[in-house]
């Protein structure tokens, strides 16, 4: 909950609150604030202080302003469309990819389990219940949603905000997918069933404060997750081989 602020500089301390909001991760880039009056009267400000406020944190590239409202900027973006563009299709990047992210899910795993608050553990708790019901669903989109929904919250629960943020920009370049098709990992058969029991598991380590459990299911977690794309790349492979030898007549004099 936004607190009310009051002191001199109203417009600057505003600034400051929000800029606070969007780096603890209570704000997350490309949200939309709420509305100039009903935002002002939340803040207990004057509506042109506020606009004054939110000016400075434009000026700063935290907020984007349009005629749609005032939004939290994606600002890792000139960072992450360079990064996108030269990670693409690079045959050894899926493999950097997840041993870095091996490195981190399993050191924050490890830090939400012995830092995550009771609102932290309710909010896991929430994507848990929501990925059980999106499972049995056909289409597993919903379920893939509240896959990277989790992992996020573990990475606030951790209560590091360079993590928070760096893994919140690497999630972006993965719903995209420039590491790996996710579509094609849920389709794969065995795999759903597998990912969910990974996911609880992970889940109730970190809620039960289980810092070395959550650790460990965390790296097996992403160790499964690779080694089942590698088997889906290889696959894909050999397919294409395969139909290669079918077509070679083609190309044959006859």
């Amino acid at each position: 909950m936004i607190n009310t602020v009051r002191t001199p500089k109203v417009a600057q301390a505003i600034a400051d609150h929000i800029e606070k909001l969007i780096l603890e991760g209570t704000l997350r880039p490309n949200e939309r604030l709420a509305p100039e009056r009903e935002l002002a009267d939340k803040l207990q400000i004057s509506r042109p202080s506020l606009r004054d406020a939110l000016g400075l944190l434009v000026e700063r590239g935290l907020l984007v302003s349009d005629r749609s409202g005032t939004r939290v900027a994606q600002f890792l973006s000139p960072l992450l469309q360079p990064l996108a563009s030269l990670l693409e299709d690079k045959p050894r990047v899926t493999a950097d990819y997840f041993e870095f992210r091996r490195i981190q899910e399993a050191h924050a795993a490890r830090l939400a389990a012995e830092r995550a608050t009771d609102v932290d553990r309710a909010a896991i708790r929430d994507c848990i219940g929501r990925m059980k019901r999106a499972h049995g669903l056909k289409d597993p989109t919903r379920e893939g949603e509240a896959d990277v929904e989790l992992h996020l919250l573990i990475y606030e629960a951790s209560h590091n905000v360079v993590l928070l943020h760096v893994m919140r920009a690497l999630a972006d370049l993965l719903r995209s997918n420039i590491f790996y098709s996710r579509s094609q990992l849920y389709l794969r058969e065995g795999v759903r069933e597998r990912l969910l029991e990974q996911h609880i598991a992970l889940a109730e380590a970190v809620v039960a404060g289980r810092a070395a459990d959550a650790e460990a299911r965390a790296s097996e977690h992403v160790r499964f997750t690779f080694e089942t794309v590698e088997d889906i790349q290889r696959d894909s492979q050999r397919l294409q081989t395969s139909l290669s030898r079918i077509a070679r007549k083609s190309l044959l004099a006859k």
